[in-house]
């Protein structure tokens, strides 16, 4: 008896249009990618764009809340594949940047690029990307020994972070590592 995989279902037009905007806002960025690109990216009709998306505002926050979400999974991920554990310290986070920064499809952090980008001028934009640094900070916090100052060290490794990505976009990842891992050592 011969059996068959039935086809995957249809992706919604609404995951559709987010989908073609994470991609082409990480890859192009967000001013340099225009509607009627992610219209034909995504296959809809400008109509349905417009359904789910009233303006490309909304369709900025839609981008970085999934991209909040998508990264985030990513990060914890990343750093159990690599070792960390509650209050054991940061030696995982080195490895899971590395593995991220010679991804060929890395283009930095989507929110220092959209912060830099569109800063104000997207309402709630700021408010998304801080959020992410705070729940990122605090994912670092928890690789830390518990004690007085974690919190406090955690947002200083998190700034660190910040600049190797900077470094790692500006292609180069060794240096950045090479820094991270000297903070990571001192810190915990």
């Amino acid at each position: 008896m011969e059996t068959t995989t039935p086809p995957p279902p249809p992706v919604a037009a609404r995951d559709r249009i987010l989908q073609a905007a994470h991609d082409l806002f990480y890859r192009d960025g967000i001013r340099a990618t225009g509607v009627d690109r992610i219209i034909a990216e995504s296959g809809v009709a400008k109509l349905t764009f417009y359904r789910h998306y009233p303006s490309k505002d909304d369709l900025v926050r839609a981008f970085l809340d999934h991209r909040h979400a998508r990264w985030m999974a990513w990060f914890v991920d990343a750093l159990g594949r690599h070792g960390a554990h509650n209050g054991r310290g940061l030696q995982a986070l080195v490895g899971a940047l590395q593995e991220w920064f010679t991804d060929p499809a890395f283009r930095g952090c989507a929110f220092i690029n959209s912060v830099v980008e569109v800063g104000a001028s997207v309402e709630g934009a700021q408010d998304i990307a801080r959020r992410h640094k705070e729940e990122m900070d605090q994912v670092i916090a928890e690789l830390l020994p518990a004690g007085p100052g974690r919190q406090e060290r955690a947002r200083t490794v998190g700034l660190v972070v910040d600049g190797a990505v900077v470094r790692a976009q500006m292609g180069d990842v060794a240096a950045a590592l090479a820094a991270l891992g000297a903070v990571v050592h001192r810190v915990g």
